[in-house]
């Protein structure tokens, strides 16, 4: 662990990037590009065939379960995981076997990782005398820093004297005290209670605001953080890049079952194309024996292979027959504060979906004959996942979802 904190705190700052390694789609230049990178542990492939780029001023967001894939991405851009094939590059650099000091990279690990014996200003100025910062100028960047992240008037105070939340905030100022243009965030947040965690959040968004050229990989496993901080979220699956997109347009149109699922909890339904398949047509999909329909997609490409994605939130309860729903029975309730998360189960298919109805609705009983609804436009279509049996790509989601990390 000392040696990863002393990498971290040493981190320097890249050079300028040429203008033939400007990424023209989000126009502005890219900091950090993967390009088919592997990982290995042995046999066991870590990370597999990862490839994705992060523009300076951009934050990209690493979201999955526990074991996706995505720590090790971001530890094989710090130096911290031997790649086995592909390349990382900064600012055009090839530094996929360069040592962790000299990738120019701050970093911000989840166990904050800072020394215990020294004080704040002492921790923050590490990287700084590592790299020979001229003495007279270490005192105000540190001050500088301290002040950005609101920790200034605990300079001299050592960490344990420290809440969580503020050690955190040291461990932030430390990654930007070499002024940095790549910025690696792991889990940050992770050890934080509930009211940390979102003042913390507040400060993060207020950080970019400030440091419009710094490029910033955040890997997590709350969609909560992803969606609050991320301009671009990469969705991680067994070793894999699962999917990639601006963070609106993953979550209103997932791109496959299991980024439907894992990003805001979706109900994936296996259905049949009855019509519909071209871009700006309604779709007709026929799941067991009933006839649902979705609007305002992008299209399936002509593939008759596609399923229906549903938001816990946008079905509603019924006692009459609805024109675009399902009958079900009431199965569990879960009380969420402002909503109560009800499982139900789809007469037709035995198939458990999630119904959030608000606290101010009667609960649906147990004994009753009920319908869920949903508006058509509420309905996303989502290429079907034929690797793997109907459905499986939900449970898997499901299970990272509730789970927890």
């Amino acid at each position: 662990m000392a040696d990863q904190t002393e990498s971290a705190a040493a981190m320097s700052s890249p050079r300028g990037l040429p203008d033939d390694q400007v990424d023209r789609t989000v126009r502005r230049q890219v900091a950090v590009r993967l390009e088919g990178v592997e990982v290995r542990y042995g046999d066991t492939v870590a990370l597999q065939d990862c490839s994705f780029e992060v523009a300076r001023g951009e934050t990209v967001a690493l979201l999955g379960p526990s074991g996706s894939g995505k720590s090790t991405a971001l530890k094989a851009i710090a130096g911290f995981e031997k790649v086995a094939a592909g390349v990382v590059t900064i600012d055009g650099r090839d530094i996929t076997h360069a040592s962790p000091a000299k990738r120019g990279i701050g970093i911000v690990v989840q166990s904050y990782a800072l020394f215990p014996h020294m004080s704040v200003r002492s921790n923050v100025a590490f990287g700084l005398k590592a790299h020979k910062t001229d003495r007279d100028a270490i005192k105000p960047r540190v001050d500088e820093v301290l002040r950005m992240v609101g920790m200034l008037d605990y300079a001299e105070r050592l960490p344990r004297e420290l809440s969580g939340g503020q050690q955190q905030r040291v461990a932030i100022a430390r990654a930007l005290a070499t002024r940095p243009e790549v910025i690696l965030l792991d889990e940050p947040l992770s050890a934080l209670d509930a009211a940390m965690r979102r003042d913390m959040i507040t400060e993060l968004q207020r950080l970019r605001a400030e440091l419009p050229d710094v490029a910033m990989v955040y890997v997590t496993h709350d969609q909560s953080e992803a969606l609050a901080l991320a301009d671009r979220i990469a969705i991680m699956r067994n070793a894999r890049l699962e999917s990639i997109d601006t963070t609106e347009r993953l979550f209103t149109r997932p791109p496959t079952e299991f980024t439907a699922a894992f990003l805001g909890g979706a109900d994936v339904l296996p259905v049949q194309l009855v019509r519909g398949a071209e871009a700006g047509e309604p779709i007709v999909a026929r799941y067991g024996s009933v006839e649902l329909r979705a609007s305002g997609h992008d299209g399936v490409a002509g593939s008759a292979h596609v399923a229906l994605a549903v938001r816990p939130w946008a079905w509603r309860f019924t006692r009459t027959s609805p024109a675009n729903g399902l009958e079900v029975t009431v199965q569990t309730e879960q009380w969420r504060g402002s909503v109560r998360h009800v499982t139900a189960e789809v007469v037709a298919t035995g198939q458990r979906i999630g119904v959030d109805v608000p606290v101010l609705v009667a609960s649906p009983l147990k004994a009753e004959t009920l319908w869920v609804e949903v508006d058509p436009s509420d309905v996303m279509v989502v290429p079907a996942d034929v690797d793997e049996p109907a459905g499986a790509a939900v449970v898997s989601a499901t299970i990272a979802t509730e789970g927890g990390r």
